[in-house]
């Protein structure tokens, strides 16, 4: 690697959250207090949204290594789970295993064992980290725990932290109990063009650059019209162009090198992709009307030629990485934390990269954002995934009925009730 060249020590802008690299803006500054009220009040109860990259797991990691000892955590960030599952999480955090018992004896020994540490002189926190895919009920599990409390005081602090989606689904007026219990609500946004040099530089500063000067003073402003001030954009911008640096040996980033890790990356300047976004959603035709439950695709999962998973697609978003907390976990060391993602309505589907470090392929090309089409193959590292879309077996199933007028016979291993399309256990992941 590129570290012997540029004199560092460690890799500055590693994708993993690591809290000695934490840098904290005005905004992350304020949202790590909001994270720390929750310990000095009693009914301390936080919510904190951001972009994907924004820097929210990072930030929850440095507040988790600063807590005292009389602080008591159950961090959960498998969030797509049933409210008994979610209760079972919370109960393995604090030390049980409670996967034998019914809801009721749950939430017997949760409520036990929270009015006791509390009787010890005890602090007890609970985080929910990508809680934008928790469930209705699971966020009316977390309103009810929300409300244990002695004599005096409510006896159970709370974090949850999701992307920005997450704010929509609580100002529903089916979770307003919820909101109403929230005390501190904070959007985490993205780094001012001031606070991008200064990140970059702290980055730096870190993996034992003593203040050489890597990034020559014009390259700032290109970095953050190229990635916005989203943290996680600028660490793999900044990576690329020290690779490319590094491989041509050149001992300085100038606009040339950055320019050049631009080209690799085939990016386009940050506010052209968000203005072109709102400007197809402006145009874009009223969609169609389909159930939150309804399967308009499937992807299968492959590794080494054997077939690993399957996964059936209904309407929204399906996040795939190497951690526990995406939809769907990829536990290898070739997939970044959150590698990808597939968004699909009832017109079709479609694959973004988020800005992984091994990239995604299709037909040996990279590929940043593809409309998937019926039996696309995905390459994500040593794993590949084929699309597959229903509603154009549909439609041909259609087709074929109408034009001979006869009955047509489908075979029941093609079309299977999404019942029986159950979610695998995800196996732990490293960061």
């Amino acid at each position: 690697m590129y570290l012997e060249h540029f004199q560092l020590t460690e890799l500055p802008f590693r994708l993993s959250p690591d809290p000695a690299f934490l840098y904290l803006s005005k905004h992350h500054a304020r949202a790590k207090a909001y994270m720390e009220a929750t310990i000095w009040f009693t009914d301390g109860f936080v919510l904190i949204t951001g972009e994907i990259g924004s820097g929210k797991t990072t930030l929850i990691e440095t507040f988790l290594r600063e807590l005292e000892k009389d602080v008591v955590v159950a961090q959960v960030a498998q969030t797509q789970v049933s409210p008994i599952e979610f209760l079972q999480a919370v109960l393995v955090q604090f030390g049980f295993s409670p996967f034998k018992m019914r809801k009721a004896e749950l939430l017997a020994t949760l409520n036990q064992f929270l009015v006791e540490q509390y009787s010890a002189g005890r602090k007890v926190l609970l985080i929910v980290d990508e809680a934008q895919n928790l469930s209705n009920r699971v966020l009316e599990e977390i309103r009810l725990l929300s409300g244990v409390e002695t004599t005096k005081e409510k006896v159970l602090r709370i974090i949850l932290a999701g992307q920005p989606e997450l704010n929509g689904r609580l100002d529903s007026e089916e979770l307003i109990q919820l909101v109403q219990r929230v005390r501190l609500r904070f959007h985490l946004t993205s780094l001012s063009p001031e606070d991008t040099q200064a990140y970059v530089l702290h980055r730096l500063e870190v993996a034992g650059s003593h203040g050489r000067k890597i990034f020559a003073e014009d390259t700032y402003p290109i970095i953050f019209r190229y990635t916005g001030g989203v943290p996680r954009l600028i660490n793999t911008l900044c990576d690329t162009a020290l690779m490319g640096a590094y491989a041509l040996e050149h001992q300085r980033i100038g606009v040339r090198e950055l320019k050049a890790a631009i080209e690799e990356l085939q990016w386009v300047e940050f506010a052209s992709r968000t203005s072109r976004g709102r400007a197809s959603l402006a145009v874009a035709p009223a969609p169609k009307r389909v159930g939150p439950d309804e399967v308009l695709a499937r992807i299968i999962v492959a590794h080494s030629g054997e077939r690993v998973e399957e996964r059936p697609l209904r309407p929204g978003r399906l996040i795939i990485g190497r951690t526990p907390e995406n939809d769907l976990q990829i536990d290898s060391r070739f997939i970044s934390r959150h590698h990808c993602q597939i968004i699909t309505t009832a017109e079709g589907s479609v694959l973004e990269d988020l800005n992984s470090t091994n990239g995604v392929y299709l037909k040996s090309k990279r590929v940043r954002k593809h409309h998937l089409n019926d039996g696309d193959v995905i390459v994500l590292g040593k794993h590949e995934i084929m699309y597959l879309d229903e509603r154009s077996a549909r439609a041909k199933v259609q087709h074929d009925g109408d034009s001979t007028g006869d009955h047509k016979i489908i075979d029941e291993d093609e079309v299977q009730d999404e019942e029986e399309h159950e979610q695998p256990a995800r196996s732990a992941g490293a960061d």
